[in-house]
């Protein structure tokens, strides 16, 4: 990928890679990964989801090429620790263990270079439905599926015409109203849980909607996600946060390969 140049962070947060659905956007992910470091790696929840896993087996190279770029930034040093979300929840049997140098947990306080302490946590804790209506969250799922097979349709039309990688599902989630609430919702009360852990701020995924919002004395940060919108968050060495989305320039043809580039940096301001 010409022109661009390897950066590095002092703490990445990577959220909703969905490794084992056929929605994941691997490819995108290891090409973020190669022009993207940092000493300290938070995986905020459902990096793997065993939902679909369970459903039917889908494993191709391109997310086992994912797990070997994580490992090989561990071996290298790099600081990583695995946040278990809900559809990759089997890992939080794991906690406190280590595999190959990526240490399982449920939720971990992050300090930031100019003293802030964040809460990390996927956030599925604070989703009832998650919790209280289980057969309803996997109604949600297979509905999630579906939104994606518009969301390629959609990708391959708009790939014919020429035009760059847009996301469908992620427009129709800011639209719809009942979406819009939901997102406001799990955004305060993902605030007032860093309230009672006495915290400056907490980063979360869950929803694929990413944010870097200031909820009064709370700072809000929503990693996004890797099926959708192709997003993390980084924190600069002086302690700036900041979303970076990552996505594909397509080609003429379909025959052609993908080559994935940063489109957008959105930097949040300081509280």
């Amino acid at each position: 990928m010409s022109g661009q140049e390897p950066r590095t962070f002092r703490s990445m947060f990577i959220s909703d890679v969905h490794l084992g659905s056929k929605a994941a956007k691997a490819e995108f992910l290891i090409d973020f990964l190669r022009y993207h470091d940092a000493d300290i790696i938070y995986l905020v929840g459902d990096i793997v989801d065993g939902w679909r896993l369970r459903r039917s087996w889908h494993w191709p190279q391109s997310h086992n090429d994912v797990v070997q770029k994580l490992l090989r930034k561990a071996r290298k040093g790099a600081n990583i620790t695995y946040i278990a979300g809900n559809h990759d929840e089997f890992a939080r049997q794991f906690q406190g263990v280590h595999f190959g140098g990526i240490v399982v947990a449920d939720r971990a306080i992050h300090e930031t270079a100019d003293g802030k302490r964040l809460l990390v946590i996927h956030g599925d804790q604070f989703d009832t439905v998650v919790h209280n209506q289980r057969w309803l969250a996997y109604l949600g799922d297979h509905a999630y599926d579906a939104a994606m097979i518009v969301n390629r349709v959609v990708t391959r039309l708009r790939q014919w015409l020429g035009l760059p990688y847009w996301s469908f599902s992620s427009w129709a989630k800011v639209k719809v109203k009942k979406a819009v609430n939901f997102i406001g919702s799990f955004q305060t009360v993902l605030t007032e849980e860093a309230r009672r852990s006495h915290v400056d701020g907490v980063i979360c995924g869950h929803i694929h909607h990413a944010a870097i919002e200031n909820f009064d004395d709370v700072r809000y940060i929503n990693t996004g996600d890797w099926v959708e919108s192709c997003t993390a968050v980084v924190e600069h060495f002086d302690g700036r946060m900041e979303i970076l989305t990552w996505a594909r320039v397509l080609p003429e043809s379909f025959d052609e390969p993908f080559i994935p580039m940063l489109i957008e940096d959105r930097v949040g301001q300081a509280a």
